[in-house]
């Protein structure tokens, strides 16, 4: 038997090496060093399982590529962003355009409306597409639209996205009136029907009466702590303490604008901050929400921000030198590096349970509880 040791100086590039030769099934010890043995010798060595993955929201330049990435990876269920900007007609030609995927990728994805569904995909080996708005657009000024939507599988929506809305505040408006007089009929009518509110993207104060106005938990699908990085987008103590209180989820971004340090942010940090959110809200409070935006071209980016809305150019959380999308952090370039976080989070003390549950076992026994009416 020959064994080879190899020294690597990048704790990243380690795991990307583990999870490539566990496909190569190749037997693979990793300590100091790496070593690795003949292929005769795997009999007694077991491949770790990977956990069941939810992702709490993707916005890709969807494509069959990614769909095999996320086949790769082994994420059962991804909530996928239909609408920015959109009205109701332009959200339905949204949802015939996955229509006509869902028939074209049907052995690797299909449309999923409820916790059963992810259980079915991780079985088939297949992706479960879970439809949201991070606007509130598609209603437009009409409460009867909200089980319209949800009867087209719809199954978050977000109450604002970074502007006045209808029905509450942004997160880059100076003044936070909080919900409105039409928010607050929605919100019932969401809790209803079984449509979750999202805040990702609202205002602190706006958040805040939201969790209290709403009879169901709510979720914040994408975004991280204002103590780890002082972003807009982040939330503050007072709002993830509701949020556990409550019942409610966050999902971690990975959107580097959203990190510390940004697309330098290192593994390690970002596990630690995840840990300080589990001391402080509760392990079972927490998912993830990478808001991974793979292969969209810098136009997307500025429509996000824009819309129609203004006649001036808005960078958001960008700049005029950084207006397009931002390099991913290099432990998460696609759906295939979910296990870099894994690894990293039991590194960083968090028990094999612990894990599966941020992985996505939290996210699934959210939908099981808010999904339906």
């Amino acid at each position: 038997m020959i064994w080879i040791a190899a020294q690597f100086p990048s704790e990243n590039l380690l795991m990307r090496i583990t999870h490539t030769f566990y496909i190569m099934d190749l037997r693979l010890s990793v300590n100091i060093s790496i070593l690795f043995c003949s292929q005769t010798s795997n009999k007694s060595m077991k491949t770790p399982k990977l956990p069941l993955i939810i992702d709490g929201l993707q916005y890709n330049n969807w494509s069959e590529d990614i769909f095999r990435e996320m086949n790769e990876g082994g994420v059962a269920a991804v909530h996928v962003t239909i609408c920015y900007h959109e009205d109701f007609q332009e959200m339905v030609e949204n949802v015939i355009a996955w229509n006509r995927l869902f028939k074209l990728h049907s052995e690797l994805i299909f449309q999923g409306r409820c916790a059963e569904d992810v259980l079915k995909a991780q079985k088939e080996g297949r992706t479960a597409i879970i439809f949201g708005f991070q606007n509130c657009s598609p209603i437009e000024d009409d409460i009867g639209l909200v089980e319209i939507c949800h009867q087209l599988g719809v199954r978050f929506m977000q109450l604002s996205y970074n502007n006045q809305s209808l029905l509450a505040t942004g997160c880059y408006e100076d003044d936070d009136s909080g919900i409105t007089r039409m928010g607050r009929q929605v919100i019932k009518e969401m809790n209803r029907v079984g449509l979750v509110v999202d805040m990702s993207h609202s205002a602190r104060r706006s958040t805040l009466e939201a969790i209290e106005i709403s009879a169901r938990p709510i979720a914040i699908t994408h975004a991280n702590p204002f103590f780890w990085c002082e972003a807009l987008r982040n939330k503050t103590d007072d709002v993830l303490k509701a949020i556990g209180k409550s019942g409610g989820m966050l999902g971690f971004s990975m959107y580097p604008h959203h990190l510390k340090d940004k697309s330098a942010c290192l593994l390690e940090d970002f596990c630690g901050m995840i840990a300080r959110t589990a001391e402080m809200i509760g392990v079972e409070r927490i998912g993830i929400g990478s808001d991974l935006c793979q292969n969209q071209p810098d136009s997307v980016v500025e429509w996000m921000r824009n819309g129609t809305w203004s006649n001036e150019r808005d960078f958001g959380e960008g700049s005029a030198e950084l207006a397009g999308f931002p390099e991913q952090p290099e432990w998460f370039r696609d759906n295939r590096d979910f296990e870099n976080i894994f690894s990293c989070l039991r590194k960083t003390g968090f028990s094999e349970n612990e894990v599966e549950r941020i992985a996505g076992l939290n996210w699934l026994e959210f939908f099981e509880k808010s999904f339906g009416p």
